[in-house]
């Protein structure tokens, strides 16, 4: 895959995408979005691709922001347009992909840059990364998701003083509210993600898949029991259930196929 905003890299199962706008701190201009959106889908149909680590250029920014010169003269209705695009072909994109992504904050997550990072299933934070949704300083809010997954994360109290203080945490205070899965320094940002998505690639794939869609509707559906309740019921017909269940009581290890 040839990107001009993107580094994409498929190492032993692992999808690598890097935005690659490191002068720009990587912002989220339209072509990098279009992009990503093409990755994501990649991703999410491609077998060979067990999980996604998803990061930024350099190490001042995972991304800073979105490339607010783009939008700066557009109508209610362009702005609402452009919120409901970004968050079909991206960020719900990303959130209901099969494959688990996994976004490495390498430094500033900022606006739409943080709204990406919560939007992937999990997030690992450099020591030095810093994060926040600033929009209510221009004038805006988060358009990408972000006053959902922020609320989902830390809960409603903590997610309305970020959004409305436009104040960023640190990494290490991140973690202690929920919002990123680990810190780690900056030189085992990416191998703690491996490291994750390496034992992740042991299970199941169609369970696992399964598992995202669940843990998924339990935020987004009316009804995420049912849905968990119908997922249970389709891992019965596969060929990896009969696997593992073969290996467990033949005490070795499964050799699952994503069948």
């Amino acid at each position: 895959m040839a990107y001009q905003n993107l580094i994409s890299e498929i190492k032993e199962g692992i999808l690598y995408l890097t935005i690659n706008r490191e002068k720009a701190l990587n912002a989220l201009n339209k072509e990098t979005l279009t992009e990503l959106a093409e990755a994501i889908a990649f991703a999410g149909k491609t077998n060979e691709v067990r999980g996604v680590i998803l990061t930024g250029a350099g190490e001042k920014a995972f991304v800073a922001g979105a490339d607010i010169k783009e939008f700066s003269d557009y109508s209610g209705k362009q702005g609402e347009e452009l919120a409901q695009k970004g968050q079909d072909a991206v960020f719900n994109a990303i959130e209901n992909s099969p494959k688990p992504f996994i976004a490495a904050i390498n430094g500033f997550a900022l606006g739409g840059g943080l709204e990406l990072a919560m939007a992937c299933h999990m997030r690992i934070a450099s020591d030095h990364a810093k994060l926040g949704l600033p929009e209510v300083t221009l004038g805006l809010i988060p358009g990408y998701g972000g006053t959902q997954r922020l609320t989902q994360l830390v809960g409603k109290g903590k997610a309305i003083e970020l959004i409305t203080t436009a104040g960023m945490v640190s990494a290490v205070d991140a973690e202690k509210i929920g919002l990123v899965n680990y810190v780690v320094p900056q030189t085992d940002l990416i191998s703690k993600a491996e490291e994750i998505l390496n034992i992740i690639k042991q299970r199941a794939p169609l369970a696992v898949a399964a598992a995202i869609k669940s843990v998924v509707s339990s935020i987004n559906d009316v009804n995420g029991y049912q849905t968990e309740i119908s997922e249970f019921g389709k891992c019965f017909e596969t060929e990896d259930f009969k696997e593992g269940v073969s290996a467990f009581v033949e005490k070795r290890k499964p050799v699952f196929t994503g069948n």
